[in-house]
């Protein structure tokens, strides 16, 4: 049993209105300074940091303005998702909060720490090769057979509307940053934070960074439409390994963001080392991708600018980590 979509493509007052239903339920994550970031760039940055959000990533305000519009039935039959870590995470402690049984479906490569993350908030965990299954597919026969309704990581109007609610929080708190940094995976919070931008009628530009080998949204954006990529498993963002945007993330991406660049693994790694070293944050390489491209993404020229950026997560295995810092 899939939840209706609205009526209409997400607005920047669904943006408002979800901020208004996870006022006291979401942290409102801290923004902070680094004057070594300022003078390597010549420019001001403002770190929005979402790995301190609940589940250690952004993804919670979408799973949550989402499983709290459910009716009565639907929670009683619970919900249904897949994702490679963090959705899940947030599906599971949204569900949980909410009393509500859930169900998610991860990759067989997903991170152990993630998998045991959505297990302890208390979702039922099945795994499926990437490779050869059809994650989307077998999630819509298992909600038909358990009549539990599907909420997609990126492709659904209340989630990119409470993914954007980060942004709306850093832009009312710096309310005039001249651009803004988000990293793009299913293309939820990109989709969102344009919105926030709209709806706090600010003047600021809005850039999408994907890994360099996994952007699929940059070529749709150059292309004009969705194209879709072989599965990417060569980069270290596990968080953006995502085929091609959906429609409604597609639609909102086209028409308001300024540009999507890439940055690379070790540039991922570079800012990684440089969260953990100055302003010791812990962070994934999915959370990292919106500061890796700069200074090295072209056309991306920031010196003189008040820079927002997103760290949208800092779930990552601590060996794994560990390698990122000693590599």
């Amino acid at each position: 049993m899939d939840l209706p979509l609205a009526p209409a493509p997400p607005a920047p007052h669904d943006v408002l209105q979800a901020a208004s239903r996870l006022k006291g339920l979401v942290h409102r994550t801290p923004v902070l300074r680094s004057s070594t970031a300022d003078e390597l760039h010549n420019a001001q940055f403002f770190f929005k940091c979402e790995n301190l959000q609940r589940t250690g990533s952004f993804k919670f305000r979408g799973a949550f303005n989402t499983l709290a519009q459910f009716t009565d039935e639907q929670r009683e039959r619970g919900v249904i998702t897949f994702s490679a870590g963090n959705h899940a995470q947030a599906i599971a402690l949204a569900a949980r909060l909410l009393d509500m049984p859930a169900l998610v479906l991860m990759p067989n490569t997903a991170l152990a720490s993630k998998m045991a993350a959505a297990r302890d908030y208390g979702a039922q965990v099945l795994t499926y090769d990437p490779l050869s299954e059809d994650r989307q597919a077998i999630c819509q026969r298992l909600a038909l057979e358990r009549g539990m309704t599907l909420v997609p990581p990126a492709e659904h109007a209340q989630v990119i509307a409470g993914q954007g609610t980060a942004a709306l929080e850093l832009l009312e708190e710096v309310p005039r940053l001249d651009c803004l940094l988000v990293a793009v995976g299913g293309g939820g919070l990109l989709a969102g934070t344009l919105l926030a931008v709209q709806a706090a009628k600010a003047a600021c530009r809005v850039y999408g960074v994907e890994p360099q080998s996994a952007n699929d949204a940059q070529q749709s954006l150059r292309a004009g439409h969705i194209v879709q990529i072989p599965l990417p498993r060569s980069t270290i963002a596990d968080g953006a390994q995502a085929q091609a945007l959906g429609p409604q993330t597609f639609s909102i991406i086209r028409a308001e963001a300024e540009d999507i660049v890439t940055a690379s693994d070790p540039d991922m790694v570079q800012a990684i080392r440089f969260f953990a070293e100055r302003m010791k944050l812990v962070i994934e390489p999915t959370g990292a991708l919106a500061y890796a491209a700069v200074g090295k993404a072209p056309g991306l020229d920031l010196r003189g600018l008040r820079v927002g950026v997103i760290l949208s997560g800092g779930n990552v295995d601590l060996p794994r980590y560990a390698r990122f810092l000693a590599d």
